[in-house]
């Protein structure tokens, strides 16, 4: 076991971390009046008291500029059968005009941010402050709106151990 914390290498990170279950959400944002949107499983209620979330995002990738840039963004918790969305949104060099193509959308009633049809709740956020992490920014959002998907819904799509999975309620 590793315990030396200059010692740990990524793999290991990953799998120790994969034996974490956690729900699969589409985070989604405007910029310029373009959509963006991206894959997230680090995602997390923050405070009831104002309702604050947060959300990590790569500083790597293209949504991370768009979601500071905007201010705004909505968080769609994906349904145990939306799992080709998670995959469509998880790869990374996707063409960002088409990117939502085939997939139903409605804008948010407070940002405008995309939100995924047929998901189990969504959020609409206002960033409300950003911290450094590592080679991510953590964004803790105030929420402005939320809602939830049919209460008949049969399960939520997790990711445990490198694959998803839907859990059933």
């Amino acid at each position: 076991m590793t315990t030396d914390p200059g010692s740990i290498e990524s793999a290991e990170f990953r799998t120790a971390l994969g034996r974490f279950a956690s729900g699969i959400t589409i985070m989604s944002t405007l910029q310029d009046g373009i959509a963006h949107a991206m894959t997230a499983n680090a995602f997390t209620s923050v405070s009831l008291e104002p309702p604050l979330v947060l959300v990590c995002v790569d500083r790597g990738v293209r949504m991370h500029d768009a979601v500071l840039d905007c201010g705004f963004w909505a968080v769609s918790v994906l349904a145990g059968r939306q799992q080709g969305i998670a995959e469509r949104f998880a790869k990374s060099g996707r063409d960002l005009y088409s990117q939502f193509d085939g997939i139903g959308t409605q804008p948010g009633p407070k940002t405008g941010c995309p939100l995924i049809e047929g998901a189990l709740s969504w959020l609409e956020c206002r960033t409300w402050a950003t911290y450094p992490g590592g080679d991510h920014t953590i964004v803790v959002g105030e929420v402005l709106s939320l809602g939830a998907g049919d209460p008949d819904d049969p399960a939520a799509l997790m990711y445990y151990a490198g694959h998803y999975r839907a859990l059933k309620g």
